[in-house]
């Protein structure tokens, strides 16, 4: 197994993967601002199906925040808000949102656990395999064979038992009968 030649091909990976996302990314925003619709990190990250997260870290959070600033002179200020419930909701739904951008980066992390696992057992050798098979397969048959003698030890402690059980019973016979005879003479 060469792990220098699997953590090269990890990492490649893992760029590949960040270079994928980060593209989605910019053409989530381009397609958004052409849109007209709202630009939030949120709607970033739901648009390029990445997480929240990606949308902060810099190279990006710099192109939203000037998509933002675009968007500014379009975007009339909102009265304030005079009723507490609807605040409420409206955070009640951002953290709606937030909880399923991290469901969702945690399915994806999931996947690219397993994909990894995988990898790593396709990476194992079958010669490896085969003798861990062996290695279980020895260490269960030591395992039957103490069983086996522990329960022949078992049966014939128990015949023991039983024979010393009826030794003690006809001594206890013999002993009452002595002291029967004893009593009866006297």
């Amino acid at each position: 197994m060469n792990i220098r030649g699997n953590a090269h091909t990890l990492v490649q990976a893992r760029r590949r993967d960040s270079l994928e996302k980060r593209q989605r990314v910019h053409t989530a925003l381009a397609t958004l601002e052409q849109q007209g619709k709202k630009i939030t990190h949120t709607a970033v990250a739901r648009t390029a199906k990445v997480s929240t997260w990606l949308t902060y870290t810099e190279g990006i959070r710099e192109h939203i925040e000037a998509a933002q600033q675009r968007q500014q002179p379009n975007i009339p200020q909102p009265a304030p808000a005079r009723n507490p419930n609807a605040t409420l909701r409206t955070e009640l739904d951002l953290a709606r949102q937030e909880i399923r951008a991290l469901r969702e980066e945690r399915q994806q992390l999931r996947h690219a656990l397993q994909h990894q696992l995988g990898q790593q057992l396709d990476a194992l050798s079958t010669t490896a395999l085969t003798g861990r098979v062996d290695e279980l397969t020895r260490h269960n048959q030591q395992l039957a064979d103490q069983l086996r003698q522990a329960t022949d030890e078992n049966t014939a402690l128990t015949a023991r038992a039983a024979s010393l059980e009826q030794d003690l019973e006809a001594a206890r016979t013999s002993l009452r009968r002595m002291i029967r005879n004893e009593n009866t003479a006297r």
